[in-house]
């Protein structure tokens, strides 16, 4: 028996701003029932779903405990990119064959994008 990683529950303060967050510089598109308490938001190019919930007054944003990775083939052309858009990432860091560079989203979450999975003989 196998279990795959195919959604990711993101306790946020304000749910609306969250979703805007993720589709305006990641291009993820919103889904949600009627009934439903989570909002999920589908990456544009397959990948894990993110799960965008109502965090209870009792859970602190933006503990480290979660930082979620987007892969990009070009972390300068990205970081100019949403720059232009309004979010700007940190330095770039090199390591072992790629380069990534961090930001936050709209309640503390780390977030990063990483050209890892774009490294030569992967």
């Amino acid at each position: 028996m196998h279990a795959s990683l195919n959604r990711i529950l993101l306790y946020v303060r304000d749910v609306e701003r969250a979703c805007a967050f993720y589709q305006r510089y990641f291009g993820f598109t919103a889904m949600c029932d009627d009934d439903d308490s989570i909002v999920e938001l589908t990456p544009p190019h397959g990948g894990a779903i993110l799960m965008i919930h109502p965090a209870a007054k009792g859970v602190k944003a933006g503990q480290a405990t979660v930082k979620l990775v987007f892969d990009v083939e070009d972390v300068e052309a990205f970081k100019a990119h949403c720059a232009t858009e309004g979010l700007a990432f940190g330095a770039t860091h090199r390591a072992d064959g790629y380069s990534f560079a961090n930001a936050k989203d709209p309640d503390g979450n780390s977030v990063s994008i990483s050209s890892r999975g774009f490294r030569a003989g992967r």
